[in-house]
């Protein structure tokens, strides 16, 4: 495909990020047939030069679509279309193998980029394949953002409680479940909630579910109508964007300043406001209590809901952390999001929405239509984990060495990279650094060159052009990783 077609399809797709844009255009170019089955792509790298994206960026498009079904890719071969969506495409063809002789091509799962390329999608749907979806990484690795540390995850513990618990009441748990969540577990999320950050609600208000970006999802598909504005932060995180553009919301960019997001009498009124106050992502500062509280009044005013996004208040190293703002709140307009994915593991799949009470009965209900119900089974494990003092213990751990490497990874830029400034390190499991003006798109692909991924700060902004900088993760590399890492970007700047 010529390069000058790939970039002028590049250019048309509107929102989102870089990455998405790129997979937008790509998925175009197969479905519409101007990229063919078998034929070559061109690398990253010369992708990338066409484009004027990073090496980083083009990997990422590349790797989503291979995961979709639309590419297959062979070390020291290259990229290759693995479909035919075009007019002329054979509709039952699978991907070829060609003549010469490669690894085996595992068919997508079943109806996943057959329905992205389906024709007569609606316009949510339409909406939300052009966001690209949200990917996470599949192994931690320098400086992969977001990885907390698996290998200090009590396992052997862990595998003690899930045969006690499969022994007490293993028939019961693999039945289906309670689709607000195991009571116990509910019980165990509003104990911990209350008394480790404030929050005031009881069982009866906690809704778990698999992961914060299900309960973006679903608060989207509940709350908003097509049209509606929706107040995030900018920079902000990005599967939020994600999930409220698919339901068709106008999204309203709030600039940040030293107290966090601000506020303007000129923005069309919200129906939503997304925030991140306790640890703001990606940039770490924390919400003033002057603007937390102006925040509830302009939702109390304007009929709005506010979504705390508390993704990972478990990590600050050098002060304790801002009580949760749902627990300022008296008119019950703040909806609060927690995880366990950072605090225990990713594949746990769980996570919970705390609810003002009016919204759980409408909230179970429609989760009913979703997906039903958690794991019964690694439900009553956590609740166990909690309940039995293992949570605190292990949070406390891990305090201790997430900051020990956050201070690792603090000497080893100051060492190795006194071009790369950290902003905010106050906690978290990644760390946000300023680049040299008009450099971010350079030392990403030359870290990429090494070997190393540096997720970017520039593509979280929306407004305007932004902080050109990095967000390093930290938390599940040794200290002698990241030194390692730094020095192999030394010299870059």
């Amino acid at each position: 495909m010529k390069p000058r077609l790939l970039l002028t399809l590049f250019e048309d797709q509107a929102g989102g990020g870089r990455r998405e844009r790129l997979c937008a255009a790509l998925r175009q170019a197969v479905r519409s047939g101007q990229l063919r089955r078998d034929e070559r792509l061109p690398s990253s790298r010369d992708l990338a030069q066409d484009l004027g994206l990073s090496r980083v960026t083009v990997e990422a498009a590349y790797a989503r679509l291979e995961t979709e079904g639309y590419l297959r890719r062979h070390v020291g071969q290259g990229s290759f279309v693995a479909i035919d969506m075009g007019p002329a495409a054979d509709a039952s063809a699978r991907p070829a193998r060609g003549a010469t002789p490669r690894p085996a091509t595992p068919r997508p799962a079943a109806g996943r980029w057959a329905l992205e390329a389906a024709p007569g999608l609606s316009r949510r749907g339409q909406r939300m394949v052009a966001t690209g979806g949200c990917a996470e990484p599949d192994r931690p690795r320098a400086f992969v953002a977001g990885s907390p540390d698996l290998q200090a995850f009590p396992q052997d513990l862990w595998r003690q409680l899930t045969q006690r618990r499969l022994r007490r009441d293993g028939a019961a748990l693999m039945f289906y479940g309670d689709p607000q969540g195991l009571p116990e577990l509910r019980e165990a999320i509003a104990r911990y909630l209350t008394q480790s950050r404030g929050v005031r609600c009881r069982a009866a208000q906690v809704l778990v579910l698999t992961s914060s970006q299900q309960a973006l999802q679903l608060l989207s598909a509940v709350l908003l109508d097509e049209g509606d504005a929706v107040w995030m932060e900018d920079p902000g995180y990005a599967g939020a964007r994600t999930a409220f553009a698919a339901s068709g919301a106008r999204l309203v960019d709030m600039a940040l300043d030293d107290e966090g997001a601000t506020l303007d009498a000129a923005r069309p009124r919200p129906r939503l406001v997304y925030l991140t106050p306790s640890h703001q992502f990606p940039t770490g500062r924390a919400l003033s209590l002057a603007r937390r509280l102006a925040f509830i009044a302009e939702a109390r005013s304007a009929g709005a809901w506010l979504i705390e996004d508390d993704y990972d208040s478990e990590f600050l190293y050098d002060q304790q952390p801002t009580p949760a703002l749902q627990g300022l709140d008296e008119d019950g307009r703040v909806i609060y999001i927690g995880t366990f994915s950072k605090s225990l593991f990713p594949s746990v799949r769980l996570a919970y929405v705390v609810l003002p009470e009016p919204l759980v009965a409408p909230l179970v209900t429609a989760r009913t239509i979703y997906d039903g119900h958690c794991s019964q089974p690694m439900q009553a494990v956590v609740a166990d984990f909690i309940d039995q003092g293992h949570f605190a213990a292990h949070l406390r751990l891990m305090r201790q060495l997430y900051r020990s490497r956050r201070d690792a990874l603090l000497q080893a830029l100051h060492s190795h990279l006194p071009w790369a400034e950290p902003l905010d390190s106050r906690g978290g499991l990644q760390l946000a650094v300023r680049l040299p003006a008009g450099q971010e798109r350079r030392l990403t692909r030359a870290a990429a060159q090494r070997g190393i991924l540096t997720p970017t700060l520039s593509d979280l902004y929306h407004a305007g052009p932004g902080v050109e900088g990095w967000r390093l993760g930290f938390a599940a590399l040794t200290p002698e990783a990241l030194q390692q890492a730094c020095r192999a970007l030394e010299g870059l700047g």
